[in-house]
């Protein structure tokens, strides 16, 4: 059986079908983010509050990516994404019908359990299905999906609030979804090295917790984990910054300065192809300094200053993201599912507790106070990665040692 490459008909098939898979996860997921400050006017909450309407579906989400990921081994690449994605979709129509914040809250968590069925299988069905030489590139691909699909979401969602209001722009990106979703249905090509196996959940767990004994892996995951808790936090609370003195933005405004994940769709997709040549260690390091100097230069009170360092700071995360989640794939020798899991599990609930924790930092030390916290998010990560490249080196260096004698 013949594996998908680059520059063929399929290949383009199957990513683009991811894409926009992706699409409709990330721009639904994200809704909620540009409208804190509305829902804390209209409902009444402080900015932490207004957060769980991100976190809790995030946290639900990262729980969700496990029983997903052992589901998919059982029944089915396809088939779980497909119902993953109709079911997010149909529930974004539902949010616009709530009657108070509660009901809010408690869709968004049935809707990020549901969410989990796209990025908890995606990167498992590239794994599987596409040569190694175009995996980079295409898991790049995939990620760019991600970034446009999350910044498609706040950017209809601040326009259409200005414009009518929020409620109106959840039927639209409902509706919009549900066409997106019978294009990936027809687009995405079946599975043709996925072997079912039963759904036996005492060696499904096994195998889950088997990932956990690669110290590589355990890094990797702790990097999903602090790379995507301190992008979150900068993106939860930069509203709140720009909508106040000295701004004084505009709802519509701060939506399109979100049109900056576009450099998160070419980083993506460049540095996965970057890595096929020159290494993933060396260009994941790259990725996390970029983002850590995109941070500082938020710091600035002019405007312009303010938004390049947004622009740096997303063009290194989805640099970065688009190599670790490969990472992942590559280096687990079975069950890919599962350990892609692992890293989104890690990565989600990165997004729960660093999005909501950095409105501690906001409401204490505002914008600087933020800025603390995500840099050291990021120089944790920083030393992750250098733990993974020393170990590996030093496996390698016994590896040599043994034949040698």
């Amino acid at each position: 059986m013949t594996y998908l490459q680059k520059g063929t008909k399929q290949f383009t098939l199957a990513n683009l079908a991811l894409f926009a898979a992706g699409f409709i996860t990330f721009a639904n997921l994200y809704i909620t983010q540009p409208l804190f400050p509305q829902f804390s006017k209209e409902f009444h909450v402080s900015p932490t509050v207004a957060s769980l309407s991100l976190s809790v579906a995030t946290v639900v989400l990262s729980f969700s990516l496990i029983l997903f990921g052992s589901l998919s081994e059982a029944w089915g690449r396809k088939k779980l994404m497909t119902i993953s994605i109709f079911a997010a979709s149909i529930l974004t129509i539902a949010l616009a019908f709530s009657p108070s914040f509660e009901i809010l809250i408690l869709l968004r968590i049935v809707q990020g359990f549901v969410f989990a069925g796209v990025p908890a299988i995606a990167m498992a069905y590239l794994g599987e299905e596409v040569d190694p030489a175009s995996l980079g590139a295409a898991m790049g691909l995939y990620i760019s999906g991600n970034s446009v699909g999350g910044l498609a979401g706040r950017i209809i969602m601040g326009t259409v609030t200005d414009l009518y209001n929020w409620q109106i722009g959840m039927i639209f990106l409902g509706l919009l979804s549900l066409v997106i979703c019978a294009y990936f249905v027809w687009a995405l090509p079946a599975s043709k090295h996925f072997t079912p196996r039963p759904l036996q959940f005492k060696s499904l767990s096994k195998s889950l917790f088997s990932h956990l004994k690669d110290p590589g892996l355990v890094c990797l995951f702790g990097i999903a984990f602090t790379l995507m808790g301190g992008f979150v936090t900068l993106y939860n609370y930069i509203s709140y910054k720009l909508l106040a003195h000295p701004y004084n933005l505009s709802a519509t405004i701060v939506g399109w300065i979100f049109i900056v994940y576009l450099v998160g769709t070419f980083s993506s997709a460049w540095f996965g192809s970057l890595s096929d040549k020159f290494g993933r260690q060396k260009v994941l390091l790259i990725g996390i300094i970029i983002m850590f100097s995109g941070a500082l230069l938020t710091l600035p009170v002019h405007l312009f200053i303010k938004i390049l360092g947004i622009v740096v700071f997303t063009f290194g995360f989805f640099g970065a993201h688009s190599i670790a989640s490969g990472w992942v794939s590559r280096r687990a020798k079975r069950d890919k599912a599962q350990a892609s899991s692992l890293y989104l599990f890690a990565y989600y609930f990165g997004s729960s507790v660093g999005g909501t924790t950095g409105g501690i930092f906001w409401s204490h030390w505002g914008w600087n106070g933020i800025i603390a916290f995500i840099s050291c998010l990021i120089m944790t990560a920083f030393i992750l990665t250098v733990t993974i490249m020393l170990n590996d080196r030093k496996v390698e260096s016994s590896v040599e040692n043994h034949y040698q004698y």
